[in-house]
């Protein structure tokens, strides 16, 4: 699949998700993880511009990802969000991934592209092409499906212009 390809419907959603999972194992992905020790997502640190994209996707969020509820992330934080329970967790206005730097792959989901990383518990997405990184992860309960990816896309295609960050 080429960054070009754009998947627009959910029934399209398990060749993603296969894409997604073919492409990590041909660049080769991370296997680190953000969260602290209680599984919290951790607050990254913005730049201003990309703090102001970030604030602007909070507000946009939806109320479920995936079937999901959404709860409140501890710290409370304009940069973190989290959905169910394991959680499915978003953090707005991360760093640039370091497998961005080797792969030039990405999964396109409703208009948005995503790079995909294989982790021990499940895989984890970042936007590129977006003025800032938005980073999902996706406990191994929930994979290999891609749904959380098509609940966001709006909100991020809204508020995250599209650009390099």
């Amino acid at each position: 699949m080429n960054s070009a390809h754009r998947t627009s419907t959910r029934r399209s959603v398990p060749l993603a998700a296969t894409a997604a999972l073919v492409l990590c194992s041909v660049a080769g992905c991370s296997f680190t993880n953000d969260s602290d020790d209680t599984g919290a997502p951790a607050v990254p640190k913005p730049t201003k511009q990309a703090a102001a994209f970030c604030r602007a996707l909070h507000k946009e969020l939806p109320r479920t990802v995936n079937g999901l509820k959404r709860g409140t992330a501890d710290p409370v934080s304009d940069f973190t969000a989290v959905w169910g329970d394991p959680a499915v967790q978003l953090r707005c206005g991360v760093s640039r991934p370091a497998a961005a730097a080797t792969s030039t792959r990405s999964a396109g989901v409703n208009g948005v592209e995503w790079l995909p990383e294989e982790q021990d518990d499940g895989y984890r997405f970042t936007t590129v092409l977006r003025r800032a990184y938005v980073e999902v992860t996706v406990p191994e309960k929930y994979a290999p499906e891609v749904d959380p990816l098509i609940d966001l896309a709006d909100a991020v295609k809204k508020t995250v212009p599209e650009g390099v960050a």
